[in-house]
């Protein structure tokens, strides 16, 4: 819990709030809660028959599937909920699996869908809680309990639904259900499921830690087989339309593992086709040296896509961007589809194999849109433009109909269609709340900044509406996860940044200025700026763009320069304990979720064999690219936030941050929700953590702060 009491921060609150509402706030100022009240979608899938799409709504941490359909005079789709979880019960709900003949949906609830593991309970109930594989009918009717587990895939005659428990293949007849049973007893950790086209054979990933193989179950011979077998990374097997080869992806072994820092070349990768039967395989394609040997993947259902004509189309960055190239199957040169200076996202298949329908920010750098493509073609067709935000395109089964998530910088995230005159259509407009306060969010600005090292790094300004000439402002610098990752001139496509953007749109309605920064090490501008030199834990470069944004911040004639803050969550909340650190002097308060503090105690969590297989040399970058290395410069106030079930970032990061701090004589304030993972669970979580966020930052960055 905080520190100071509720009552002394509302009280400090309550001053500040008036004299920054009375100079800049918006007409109508809104609540965190309203702000933060509009349903979340995600995982948007069409079923492989008639014109059906489904997706998940997060509705104040009450999570249901929802769907929608063509009504039955083939008119507009109309969109219904079709579980009834209620509550805010921090139980997630996801990975959907249509049947055949789209007359139900298989789906996956519980569980750490991010990291795995023991299932979290962040609601602390006695009695436990569990990840299961449900089944639930579209015509009715209560959902079906198919076995504990998760990564559901429905065998393509609808008789029964594979899935993964304890690492191992678990298989469960429905029509009628039936108790599951464990198909494959196997060494390794099973992931990828994929059926056969004719459901006569499963294929899947053996991830074996130091290498990994595609295995092949024949039911009929009850026979597994691993195709190709190596030393190597085997991923994404593909089948092709006759079921007859397998398509994977090779990453060669190596010594090297990457730890939180550039990797802009390495051994190449390649492509590799295997008879599903004998297991022979060959090379059908293998990158090139330099930029692109190390495989960088997109945002769909399997990295590789079996196109007609015998195509395999795959993402490469041999320019230096994410782009899709072609191969034919039989082997030979690719083909660039997508030539030019943007990244490709999301993609999807179009179900004749003919299309892809992917996103990109061609043209827009700081905004998503949608693209068509001939999988024989290299001239992009554009299907959306403007202001707005498209992603997770899917196409319907008789591949006329395509549907969308999309945002803007007033509306967040919302499943819609694709209308052929081009206008985006909603799909449930009356999903979010009547007050939530779209007329009373600001469009941000895009910027640019000078890093102190010189790099120009992109950003969104949030200016304060109704601004007055010659007013100062306090101001905030916000730095966003990942770190891989781009903050965008509207609503986040993810949900964890789609709430830092709520949180940034609060504070600037209550008076603050606010620079979301894309510093370097994101996506969205490149492979060598997403690898760039000495980021991460191998020397913290991204700093520089931090310190960039404070000093641009400080140079505006409408920012008080002695209030400027720096809030961040995740590595964001690493960059903020790290500016904090070598910076108080720019950076007069800050609040870090969940940062990384010590990247020597963060690394081992994801390369057991760090300790023994690096050098000193290379712990002693690490501290060195860390904020404790740095505490006794350290003086600014600072609010620390996280979870104690964390399973990306350990809890002692804040444990030790903590103990540094206070024999420093840091002021700082401490919040800790029991139980709670990474990305919180619990949408009260979130209000609890940004509300007092938000009270710290009017503490000590409010009208009197200058004073103390």
């Amino acid at each position: 819990m905080l520190k100071h009491s509720r009552n002394s921060l509302l009280l400090i609150c309550c001053i500040t709030f008036v004299a920054v509402i009375c100079t800049a706030a918006s007409p109508r100022p809104f609540t965190l809660e309203q702000v933060m009240s509009a349903p979340f979608p995600s995982e948007l899938t069409a079923a492989p028959s008639g014109a059906k799409v489904a997706w998940v709504f997060n509705a104040q941490g009450s999570r249901n599937i929802w769907v929608a359909e063509v009504s039955p005079d083939g008119g507009k789709f109309l969109a219904r909920q079709l579980t009834s979880y209620s509550g805010d019960d921090g139980q997630e709900v996801g990975e959907l699996s249509w049947l055949p003949d789209a007359s139900g949906i298989v789906y996956v609830r519980g569980g750490d869908f991010e990291n795995g593991g023991p299932y979290p309970n962040p609601t602390a109930l006695p009695q436990g809680v569990e990840q299961a594989v449900w089944l639930i009918s579209l015509n009715g009717g209560p959902p079906q309990r198919l076995g504990e587990g998760h990564s559901p895939a429905v065998s393509p005659n609808g008789t029964s639904v594979a899935f993964i428990f304890k690492g191992q293949v678990w298989l469960a007849k429905i029509n009628p259900v039936a108790p599951a049973t464990q198909l494959i007893h196997g060494e390794g950790d099973a992931r990828s499921l994929r059926w056969s086209p004719d459901g006569s054979k499963l294929a899947f990933v053996s991830n074996r830690q130091d290498h990994s193989l595609i295995g092949v179950y024949d039911f009929a011979g009850n026979r597994l087989q691993y195709l190709d077998p190596s030393v190597d990374l085997d991923q994404s097997p593909a089948w092709s339309p006759d079921g007859k080869q397998i398509a994977f992806i090779r990453i060669p072994a190596s010594e090297h593992e990457r730890i939180f820092g550039p990797e802009r070349t390495g051994v190449p990768w390649s492509i590799r086709v295997a008879d599903a039967t004998t297991g022979q395989g060959r090379e059908v394609w293998k990158a090139q040296d330099g930029p692109g040997s190390v495989f960088r993947g997109v945002v769909a259902e399997n990295q590789l896509q079996w196109a007609d004509g015998n195509l395999l189309i795959f993402p490469w960055e041999r320019d230096g961007w994410t782009h899709l190239y072609s191969v034919p199957v039989a082997g030979g040169t690719a083909r660039l589809l997508t030539p030019g200076d943007y990244i490709v996202e999301d993609v999807a298949l179009s179900p004749d194999r003919r299309d892809l329908i992917f996103n990109s920010n061609e043209n827009d750098i700081d905004r998503r849109h949608l693209w068509k493509e001939s999988v024989t073609g290299d001239r992009p067709e554009p299907l959306t433009r403007g202001d707005g935000i498209e992603w997770s395109p899917v196409v319907t089964h008789e591949g006329n109909h395509i549907l969308l998530l999309h945002s803007d910088a007033k509306l967040p995230a919302r499943p819609a269609i694709l209308e052929a005159s081009g206008k985006i259509r909603d799909l449930a407009p009356g999903a979010i709340p009547s007050d939530f306060p779209a007329r009373e969010m600001v469009t941000p600005k895009p910027v640019i900044v000078s890093a102190a090292d010189g790099l120009r790094v992109h950003g969104q300004l949030f200016l304060p509406a109704n601004d007055r000439n010659g007013q100062r402002h306090p101001a905030i610098v916000f730095l966003h996860g990942g770190s891989q990752r781009q903050m965008l001139l509207g609503w986040h496509y993810m949900g964890y940044y789609s709430n830092g953007y709520a949180l940034n749109q609060y504070l600037v309605s209550r008076g603050y200025i606010v620079l979301s920064v894309n510093y370097r090490s994101g996506i969205g501008y490149g492979l060598n700026f997403r690898e760039a030199i000495g980021y991460g834990a191998a020397g913290g470069s991204e700093l520089n763009d931090v310190e960039g944004a404070g000093l641009f911040l400080r140079s505006r004639s409408d920012v008080d320069p002695n209030r400027i803050g720096v809030w961040g969550g995740s590595w964001g909340g690493y960059l903020t304990a790290l500016a904090l650190a070598r910076a108080s002097d720019l950076f007069a308060a800050g609040v870090d979720l969940e940062g990384v503090h010590n990247w020597n105690f963060e690394i081992p969590d994801w390369v057991p064999s760090y300790y023994y297989q690096r050098s000193p040399e290379a712990m002693r970058l690490a501290f060195e690219s860390s904020p404790l290395a740095y505490v006794k410069t350290w003086r600014s106030p600072v609010l620390l936030i996280q979870g104690d079930d964390d399973r990306t970032v350990p809890f002692k990061e804040m444990v030790h941050l903590v103990i540094a701090l206070r024999k420093q004589g840091v002021p700082f304030q401490q919040m800790v929700f029991p139980n709670e993972i990474h990305v919180f669970l619990l949408h009260s979580t979130w209000l609890r953590a940004y509300q007092a966020a938000s009270d710290f930052f009017d503490h000590y960055l409010g009208s009197h702060a200058a004073e103390r």
